[in-house]
C-alpha cells in the first residue's frame, strides 16, 4: 500500500519540511545499506549523515521523472562510501609510507641545523669568492684548488712570484679569512 506522500507525488526536496519527510522516511533503509557495509556503528553514523548531507546539498539536482527516490538516494550513498574507501586508501598508503620513516630526535634537528648553518656560510663565502677580481681568484685557485705552489702559479700565470703571493694575501683577505681559505672551502665555492 503507498503512503498518502506517494499519492501527492515526490516530496519537495528543496524545502527543510518536504526533505525532513524525505530523512524519515528513508533513514532506516540508509541505515541499512550502511550497516552492511561498515562494521564500526560509529562510522555508519557518520556515514548515513554524510549521505543525507550530499542528499540535502544536491536536492535541487533530484528530478522525481528520472527514478524512486530511494533509487536516487542510494547512488548519492554509493559515492560517499565509495569516496570514504578511496580516503581510507590514501590514509593506509601514506601510512605505508611512512612506516619505513623515524622521526627527528633531538641530535638529528641538531645535525641538521648544523648543516643549515654550514650551507650559509658555503653560499656566503661561495658569492665572496665569485666577486674577486680574475686575477684574485686565479692566482687563489691554482694555490689552494689545484695546489701548486706560488712559483708554479706564477709560472702558469706569467707573473712574478711576489704578484702571486701578493694577490694570494688580497683574496683570502676579501674572503674574511686571511690564510684559512681551505681547498675544500674553495672547491664548495666553485
Amino acid at each position: 500500500m503507498l503512503s498518502p506522500r506517494h499519492e501527492t507525488g515526490p516530496p519537495d526536496l528543496t524545502t527543510p519540511e518536504g526533505f525532513g519527510a524525505f530523512y524519515e522516511e528513508h533513514i532506516d533503509a540508509v541505515l541499512g545499506f550502511v550497516t552492511r557495509r561498515a562494521a564500526d556503528p560509529h562510522l555508519a553514523a557518520d556515514l548515513t549523515a554524510d549521505i543525507f548531507l550530499a542528499a540535502m546539498g544536491s536536492a535541487s539536482g533530484y528530478r522525481p521523472n528520472r527514478g524512486a527516490p530511494i533509487a536516487w538516494l542510494f547512488g548519492i550513498a554509493r559515492n560517499v562510501l565509495s569516496g570514504h574507501a578511496r580516503g581510507l586508501a590514501r590514509e593506509s598508503g601514506a601510512l605505508a609510507r611512512l612506516s619505513g620513516r623515524r622521526l627527528l630526535d633531538d641530535e638529528d634537528v641538531a645535525a641538521l641545523e648544523e648543516r643549515i648553518d654550514a650551507q650559509r656560510a658555503f653560499r656566503k663565502l661561495a658569492e665572496r669568492h665569485a666577486a674577486l677580481s680574475e686575477p684574485l681568484r686565479a692566482a687563489l685557485d691554482l694555490v689552494v684548488l689545484d695546489q701548486l705552489t706560488p712559483a708554479e702559479a706564477a709560472q702558469a700565470l706569467g707573473v712574478t712570484q711576489a704578484t702571486v703571493r701578493v694577490r694570494l694575501h688580497r683574496a683570502r683577505r676579501a674572503l674574511g679569512a686571511p690564510g684559512s681559505a681551505t681547498k675544500s672551502q674553495l672547491e664548495a665555492a666553485r
